[in-house]
């Protein structure tokens, strides 16, 4: 299942409605981890990985990692390569992928980074906040029936990223998980 929504209390409110206490989530884009403490008090058995490159993000998350012992934070650009490839070696599973980068802002560069961490980490729930991307939906029109039923897009397989998108430099395959 894969969510999009705009308003940041909804997020959080389909967030909380879908966490189980066991739940692995990666969070992209914790900014300085509002969202990022209502994950961590839901999956108190889990784990969640939060990533931000704000240098703001630094000291608040910190705080939060020192409260709580199910979040670990990286401090990283999740376009690389580098910081996919750091999460994927830490998880063997991610149930949960959340991903608020912006808001509103940038919905191509949100699908792309929704895309390449979804490819590689085949979540069951995807939570995305982002305003460009609800109207981009809601907008479309098609007469092909093409779904997934994951937090991925199980149509794409594991085709992964094109070379050629400079944002996921060094992408490669090594990174896709067989089912």
């Amino acid at each position: 299942m894969i969510k999009i929504s705009y308003d940041i209390n909804i997020y959080r409110k389909q967030l909380e409605s879908i966490l189980k206490e066991e739940d692995v989530v990666v969070e992209l884009g914790c900014h300085v981890g509002n969202t990022s403490e209502l994950i961590a008090k839901k999956i108190v058995n889990g784990k969640l990985i939060a990533l931000d490159n704000s240098p703001e993000a630094i000291p608040k998350m910190n705080n939060l990692v020192n409260k709580y012992k199910n979040i670990e934070f990286i401090s990283g650009d999740v376009r690389l390569h580098d910081v996919l490839e750091e999460v994927v070696k830490k998880i063997k599973k991610c149930d949960v992928l959340s991903v608020d980068l912006g808001g509103g802002y940038h919905p191509d560069t949100t699908f792309k980074v929704y895309f390449i961490w979804a490819s590689a980490l085949k979540p069951e729930i995807t939570l995305i906040r982002n305003r460009g991307l609800i109207d981009f939906v809601r907008s479309s029109q098609t007469e092909e029936k093409i779904e997934s039923e994951k937090g991925w897009l199980e149509s794409c397989g594991d085709e992964g990223i094109p070379p050629q998108i400079k944002e996921f430099k060094l992408w490669s395959s090594k990174l896709n998980k067989k089912e």
